[in-house]
């Protein structure tokens, strides 16, 4: 028998229900798989993850419901809950391959370009403060909606950010990456490993890496040198990257003392060539180093530029390219990458799956690096669709072999409580900046929640006003309390906010707490009460969690 997925009560809902409730419900799953229309890359995940269950002699969790399925892609792709009535017409729907539809539904949807932004962002950005994310809102997030709007190749998409030369205004944006870290070529060498090749060389700063010994000392500093020339510069067209034709030659030292030249290179790459001057021979900064003619308001770009290098022999065909890509999406999507964690693809965390990460990385460079096919393969899989609940005496989560729980980003939250409430979508809602600052994360490697959160939740005054817009008329709060049926208005609240309906002990606990005042009570009263229920069920771990 599959075990019962449980999550830790809040403290406040000790106090509202009673123990044991709020634990999301599995419908008994049909044995149905999507068929009509799926890709060959999600018949490979489903065959590779098959047999890594015959390998270890374990049955995988079943298909989750419609019920989980609805809610889990939504998320996933839309970045926010379903409504009720998307709900309910999914569930409706008795077409066999209603999942692929409901999958390339969402695929063509504003809401996943808005989703994948928010999620990009932070992955090739970070968090950063208030400031920083209202700078990135002129050219960076205009630049990332566009690409996912119009699924551009994600090898272009590359290109353009690093090698920071825009040759349209919808590339403009892309110069954002390199110009918000300020020079600074040892942080964007830093930042560049993982984001585009799915390893971690801050260690060997200083020496080669202790533990994957394939990561040397001049690869951390190889990469470095590829950037150092670059400079931020304000033109009339807007924030640019220029880049010098001299310089950069300098020697990095080893912990025992040892000098080596920086030279261009990078982690399982050749070495490009460049002719260095003798030392302390004074270099010119000529015209004749330079390219031309020069564009209007463009930085001049050198005849031989170690970014151009970087990009068309490091980059370009680069072995874990595309691994890296596809293994960080797999994580997104999957709870855990196949090398896990996502951006450490080294020698000392083997993949769970290789005959599926090469195969994958196969598919999505033979698709001409398309980010939506990617994506909708591994939706479309049986692997992505089964059930939360982890079947009896299977332990590791690299089987794959049940729906791995994840956090909901602070954008998937704010915008799941907003749909929750029946409000209007805002995706710059007052209450985005505190989550975004408490829950920083938006792939974290291991998931805690504490009593931080819960006190957070409870006393944020933007929490607080985004419940009181809830009890406005035509919000969920506000209907609640006007219906006559209060049993079916508790259904009605658990669907709008878990997508389930509840089982008999949570809706006694919640008719308990909501009539304790006797039945003669004021709107009011009954509005107020309403609001505590609806702020224990959004701020519940079911709720904050994709199952």
């Amino acid at each position: 028998m599959p075990q019962r997925r449980t999550f830790e009560s809040l403290p406040f809902l000790a106090l509202v229900f009673t123990a044991g409730l709020l634990v999301p419900q599995c419908a008994h799953a049909q044995e149905s798989e999507v068929t009509a229309g799926s890709t060959d890359m999600a018949v490979r995940i489903d065959r590779e993850i098959a047999a890594g269950y015959s390998k270890h002699g374990i049955e995988p969790a079943s298909l989750c419901s419609d019920e989980e399925f609805v809610r889990r892609v939504y998320l996933d792709l839309a970045g926010r809950i379903p409504t009720v009535a998307e709900r309910v017409s999914f569930i409706e729907d008795v077409s066999p391959d209603k999942r692929l539809a409901c999958i390339d539904r969402l695929l063509a949807s504003e809401d996943y370009v808005q989703n994948f932004t928010d999620t990009f962002d932070s992955i090739l950005m970070g968090r950063g403060n208030r400031g920083k994310v209202a700078e990135r809102q002129k050219l960076w997030r205009p630049y990332l909606e566009n690409v996912f709007r119009n699924n551009r190749p994600w090898d272009q998409v590359a290109r353009e950010i690093l090698l920071a030369r825009p040759d349209s205004p919808d590339q403009a944006g892309a110069v954002w990456y390199l110009f918000e870290r300020q020079d600074n070529a040892q942080a964007i060498a830093e930042a560049v490993a993982p984001a585009f090749f799915g390893i971690r060389i801050d260690c060997a700063q200083c020496h080669d890496h202790m533990i994957a010994s394939e990561i040397r000392q001049q690869h951390y500093w190889g990469l470095v040198a590829f950037f150092n020339r670059s400079k931020n510069q304000k033109t009339d067209a807007g924030p640019r990257i220029s880049e010098s034709a001299i310089g950069g030659f300098s020697e990095f030292a080893n912990i025992h003392g040892a000098s080596s030249p920086n030279i261009l290179t990078f982690y399982a790459s050749k070495t490009v060539e460049e002719p260095r001057p003798e030392k302390d021979a004074k270099q010119e900064d000529i015209d004749e180093l330079y390219q031309a003619p020069l564009p209007p308001n463009e930085p001049r770009v050198p005849k031989f530029s170690r970014r151009t290098k970087f990009v068309d022999e490091i980059l370009s065909g680069h072995p874990m390219f595309a691994k890296a890509f596809v293994n960080r999406v797999w994580a997104q999507l999957m709870g855990r990458g196949i090398v896990h964690p996502f951006d450490q693809m080294d020698s000392m965390h083997d993949p769970s799956h290789p005959e599926l990460l090469d195969g994958l990385a196969n598919d999505f460079i033979a698709s001409g690096y398309d980010v939506r096919n990617l994506v909708r393969g591994i939706v479309a899989s049986r692997a992505y669709q089964l059930s939360s609940i982890r079947p009896q005496g299977v332990d590791d989560p690299a089987l794959f072999a049940w729906s791995i729980e994840r956090s909901l980003t602070a954008e998937q939250l704010a915008r799941s409580i907003q749909i929750a409430l029946q409000q209007r979508v805002e995706n710059d809602h007052p209450m985005l900046p505190e989550l975004r600052e408490r829950m920083p994360d938006v792939m974290p490697e291991t998931i805690v929640t504490d009593v931080g959160d819960t006190l957070f939740l409870a006393n944020n005054p933007k929490m607080h006003q985004v419940i009181l817009e809830g009890s406005q008329k035509d919000g969920l709060i506000a209907r609640l309390a006007l219906q006559a049926d209060p049993k079916g208005a508790i259904d009605d609240l658990f669907i709008a906010i878990l997508g389930r309906h509840p089982d008999d002990a949570e809706s006694e606990a919640v008719l308990e707490f909501i009539q304790r005042s006797g039945t003669a009570d004021s709107f009011e009263g009954k509005i107020s009460r309403w609001q505590n229920v609806v702020w224990a069920v959004l701020t519940s771990a079911e709720f904050r969690f994709n199952h």
